[in-house]
């Protein structure tokens, strides 16, 4: 399994002018290839479509350039990340009428990225990233109602997706309505039914928090307090439910707790690879994901780490943490 490391932990709750400013994808680039584990580097990169790293209208000719920056540090590109939040340019996929035409446009514009890198030949595997870009309180004014939207605009994104060849993943984080919880998630999922086209992301760090209910207790998996033998079987039951539609993975670590900013409200905190206060046992966990992954296209894994402190994504030791845990999780697979 090709191993990947995620970009946009250098964007996602960064801001210019404060002590955690964007860093920029030269550097994130520069930290990834430098990591190294008794011989193993990283095999590529995931993107995020957006400012500072990308824009998301960016010429031709000015993302072949990026993608020469990419292929000369010795890596590839995966999957991408579409701008389709209101921030980015985005909207809710079950708001207004223009609020998911703009979605769509997002997916769109992810689209025509991924394909170009495809076709320049740094990109052999990899999805587009989505949500539903809305918040659970919004979803909750009219559950079946959004629903059936959120499914009717990721259907007309993904007809656009499947004529580039190309597939849609939407991350399971607990923070947007209609993904909140792992009902919630199947729900979606099939009342998108476009299983080959529109799937599911799994991380393990948000999908921890489905086993909790947060954000959805009637869907709770499992208590705190919970002991080893009661976890295993509720994680059988999270990933079997899930896992025909995972289409993306995502490796991670969870502390346990919530953490979000903005509209990332309740969501999956990240946590170093190697937190001693880390829930998950990284290697066995994935294993109940990628059972049987080349099936579903699955040909490289990702860690994401969104909302470290910038001195821990300047350190060296962060990146060769992250790759062996990544290492281990190949290995086990």
């Amino acid at each position: 399994m090709k191993l990947h490391n995620a970009m946009w932990p250098g964007l996602v709750g960064k801001a210019p002018g404060t002590d955690h400013p964007p860093i920029s994808l030269d550097r994130m680039l520069e930290l990834t290839a430098a990591a190294e584990v008794n011989g193993r580097k990283f095999d590529g990169m995931d993107l995020f479509l957006f400012h500072p790293h990308i824009d998301p209208d960016i010429s031709e000719s000015d993302l072949h350039v990026m993608a020469d920056k990419v292929a000369a540090a010795g890596l590839n590109v995966g999957s991408v990340v579409a701008p389709i939040w209101a921030g980015t340019g985005g909207g809710s996929s079950f708001g207004s009428t223009e609020d998911r035409k703009n979605f769509v446009s997002s997916v769109e514009k992810g689209v025509r990225i991924a394909k170009i890198l495809r076709d320049y030949g740094v990109r052999p595997s990899g999805v587009i990233r989505i949500d539903s870009s809305g918040s659970v309180h919004d979803w909750a004014e009219d559950p079946a109602g959004n629903t059936k939207k959120i499914a009717e605009t990721w259907r007309e994104a993904g007809k656009i997706a499947e004529q580039a060849g190309e597939r849609l993943a939407a991350e399971g984080e607990i923070c947007w309505g209609g993904m909140h919880s792992w009902k919630a998630m199947l729900d979606t999922l099939e009342a998108t039914g476009m299983p080959n086209v529109v799937g599911f992301q799994a991380d393990l760090a948000h999908t921890y928090l489905y086993l909790m209910g947060y954000n959805a207790p009637e869907a709770a998996l499992l208590q705190p307090g919970y002991t080893e033998e009661e976890f295993w079987p509720a994680y059988q039951t999270l990933t079997d439910a899930l896992r025909p539609w995972t289409i993306d993975f995502h490796v991670a670590q969870n502390d346990g707790s919530v953490h979000g900013t903005g509209s990332h409200d309740k969501t999956g905190r990240h946590c170093p690879a190697d937190d001693p206060n880390g829930k998950i046992d990284i290697p066995r966990a994935s294993t109940y994901w990628l059972k049987d992954a080349d099936q579903r296209g699955i040909q490289h894994i990702c860690w994401d780490g969104c909302m470290f402190p910038n001195d821990m994504l300047e350190n060296p030791s962060t990146w060769n943490a992250i790759l062996r845990a990544m290492v281990k999780v190949d290995e086990a697979i």
